[in-house]
């Protein structure tokens, strides 16, 4: 139904019928937050809410794109002009994947592109790495590039990192490209080794609620920034190349030779506790020891609560509540500072955690959280 819109939309926008119509799923992050940009671990997997790309090549140096999210017509772009932090609308996303490809001698000549995501934004779902990446495999199909999954998700991350000038790590791109329907995605962002971990909660009994909170997020805010030079500080205090190479079983040495670098030992044992939290994830899951991944879950909020700082009152909310109510597991997923949580819940306590999460933000006085099923499912992919 979507790829049939958007290739309608297409055909009434620019006259004639697309070559093809894509689509790059959002994420949820299990586990493993603000590890990619420390050559960490992470475990995201790709939700059903997709941004969809309906895509024509052109020869005059010319990109024209539209969304159908976005009030207004299509803004056109010459390929020559496009330069790094010069755009600060959402056409920056697309039109830095062009910038980037080209950057990296790919002969792109232009495209006609319309757009249309489910993907809500600002939620921490990735919805600006489903954008980059459905754009990046339709050039990749179009003009013949023979660029891998991998080598897409790179060139995304270098369009976010410079020509948006956010400055992310690699997992959304990559979850977006490489995940697997049924399965969360183990990766190694240092050599980008992946491991597709079964993930089937309802074959379980159990279910994975998003909560989005409504409160906006953006990466390229100050914070996140902020997050990461205070990692790259800690790492080079401890003469490492990445937090990701100190051990947890050497944690309170690296901590104790900190001193009273208060800022730095949060920063640090966050990073180095996450990164367990992944492989201990991970090999619960193998064990088929699923219902046992709550309590990691919890410790992972915790520590992005008070060691990484990037929680909100909001989300604190979500993770309390559930947590009261019943559910096996909660933490905040994705940058920080607003976006959505997670709740690992039996299947039976769905509207019983729903209902108790909604009723504790309508007394607090916040806007109403928008809570969805999350189902880990297929990457990115042609549909036509």
């Amino acid at each position: 139904m979507a790829a049939q819109q958007v290739q309608g939309g297409f055909q009434e926008l620019y006259g004639a019928a697309p070559e093809g119509v894509w689509s790059a799923p959002g994420r949820v992050n299990l586990i493993g937050e603000h590890t990619d940009y420390n050559d960490g671990f992470v475990m995201p997997f790709a939700l059903p809410h997709t941004a969809v790309a309906a895509v024509s090549r052109r020869t005059d140096g010319v990109l024209r794109l539209h969304s159908a999210d976005v009030e207004g017509g299509v803004e056109e772009l010459r390929l020559d002009e496009l330069a790094p932090e010069s755009d600060r609308n959402w056409t920056a996303y697309p039109a830095g994947v062009v910038w980037a490809l080209r950057e990296a001698g790919h002969a792109v000549t232009g495209a006609d592109v319309h757009l249309a995501s489910t993907v809500p934004s600002g939620a921490g779902l990735s919805s600006s790495a489903a954008l980059e990446v459905v754009i990046a495999l339709a050039l990749n199909d179009l003009y013949e590039l023979g660029l891998q999954r991998w080598q897409l998700a790179r060139l995304c991350q270098r369009a976010e990192n410079v020509y948006v000038g956010a400055p992310t790590g690699i997992m959304d791109q990559t979850a977006s490209a490489c995940c697997e329907e049924g399965h969360a995605l183990f990766l190694d962002t240092r050599d980008l080794s992946q491991q597709q971990i079964p993930f089937d909660l309802a074959a379980e009994g159990m279910r994975l609620l998003v909560v989005d909170t409504r409160v906006k997020h953006a990466h390229s805010d100050g914070e996140y920034g902020k997050r990461r030079a205070g990692c790259e500080r800690g790492a080079a205090l401890l003469g490492v190349d990445a937090l990701r190479d100190i051990p947890y079983d050497g944690l309170d040495a690296a901590l104790a030779r900190l001193g009273d670098d208060e800022e730095a030992v949060r920063l640090v044992r966050h990073i180095v506790t996450e990164d367990e939290r992944v492989e201990r994830t991970v090999a619960l899951l193998r064990a088929g020891e699923t219902r046992a991944i709550g309590p990691v879950l919890v410790a992972g909020h915790a520590s992005l609560r008070d060691d990484f700082r990037i929680s909100c009152p909001e989300l604190d909310l979500v993770v309390d509540t559930a947590l009261a109510s019943g559910a096996l597991g909660a933490r905040m997923t994705g940058g920080g500072f607003g976006g959505s949580a997670i709740v690992l819940v039996e299947a039976s306590d769905v509207d019983t955690v729903t209902k108790a999460v909604e009723e504790a933000f309508a007394g607090a006085g916040f806007t109403a959280p928008r809570v969805f099923e999350a189902v880990p499912s297929a990457g990115a992919r042609r549909l036509s």
